[in-house]
């Protein structure tokens, strides 16, 4: 079983850049297809993007596609969202989540192995 660990949030303005980290352990994290996704207060928990175990291809929702860029150093155990050009509308809990499938699903019910979130606050 793999234990994920989310870092790298914070309080930004508008325009900045943040970039999350998604530390494995227990498991080789290579093995996993990895996503993120996040919850604004009072939303639902939404995908952002993700990255699939065996090319590394990503996918994203529109909302963040141009701005985020996900990546993988399996060296490292870790998944990055580099999120620029960060807008207001970001503000949420991001968490990663893991599964063997081979590529991102855009559900929750498609991960079986989730992080605690961190943070990210973007003012105007």
């Amino acid at each position: 079983q793999v234990h994920l660990v989310e870092s790298g949030g914070g309080l930004v303005q508008a325009g900045a850049s943040l970039r999350l980290s998604c530390a494995a352990s227990g498991r080789t994290i290579g093995t996993y297809t990895v996503a993120w996704f996040r919850r604004a207060s009072g939303e639902e928990r939404e995908f952002v993007g993700g990255i699939a175990k065996g090319d590394r291809s990503t996918s994203y929702s529109n909302s963040v596609k141009g701005r985020f860029t996900i990546s993988r150093d399996n060296a490292k155990n870790t998944v990055f969202l580099q999120m620029n050009s960060l807008k207001p509308e970001d503000t949420a809990v991001y968490y990663c989540a893991a599964d063997f499938r081979m590529f991102p699903a855009t559900v929750q019910s498609g991960y079986d192995y989730w992080g605690q979130g961190t943070q990210v606050t973007v003012s105007s």
